[in-house]
């Protein structure tokens, strides 16, 4: 068997989907974390997803591998590495439910916290070093060119270890974001920069 197989067998579409901090309903239903979706679109089988605002669809590899950016195989390992898969145990072994320690539970939820974040903000430093890029020598450096620049290898860095680092090195760094409040800071300024976003284009729209 696959790990792939291995995988789909072991962790059905709710579980994972609960797993990373998604809000499942009673009736399974989510709000899409793929589109802008203020109300619950997406459906959750037991074996695949189904989104009926943006129609994106797919099974649990799938789900974790558009929620990290990752391939199919990454995300197959890492679903593999969290729901503590092992290849070499007979899948009635691996479907036994694993005892929840409450401050794993908690620190989990942060470590998606945590990613989530990071990711939205490496993406917005992708798009700004491609859109203020300076035309000539003579042009002014735009801050945000600057900032994406300065920051865009190390925020990928800390992604990277968070989606494949061991347990103990991921809790480090959870530990080191939320010193000082440094991921909630990140978190309130990304949203205050979508809000300013979509008052420009209102107004530009007017």
């Amino acid at each position: 068997m696959t790990l792939f197989e291995l995988v789909k067998q072991a962790v059905c579409v709710p579980e994972a989907a609960t797993y990373y901090g998604l809000q499942v309903s009673r009736n399974r239903m989510v709000c899409c974390p793929f589109h802008n979706d203020r109300h619950p679109s997406m459906k959750l089988n037991e074996r695949y997803f189904y989104c009926f605002g943006c129609g994106v669809t797919g099974d649990v590899i799938d789900l974790v591998a558009r929620l990290f950016d990752l391939s199919s195989y990454e995300a197959a390992q890492k679903l593999a590495y969290d729901f503590g898969i092992d290849p070499d145990k007979p899948p009635a072994a691996i479907a036994l439910p694993k005892p929840e320690r409450p401050l794993l539970k908690a620190y989990r939820q942060e470590e998606v916290r945590c990613l989530r974040v990071l990711c939205d903000y490496l993406h917005l430093l992708e798009s700004w070093k491609v859109q203020h890029t300076p035309k000539t020598p003579e042009d002014v450096l735009d801050d945000r060119f600057v900032e994406a620049c300065q920051m865009l290898d190390y925020v990928e860095y800390l992604a990277d270890l968070l989606i494949a680092a061991e347990l103990e090195q991921r809790v480090k760094i959870v530990e080191m974001l939320n010193k000082d409040g440094l991921i909630t800071g990140l978190e309130e300024r990304l949203e205050s920069l979508e809000k300013e976003e979509q008052r420009d284009e209102k107004e530009q729209a007017a």
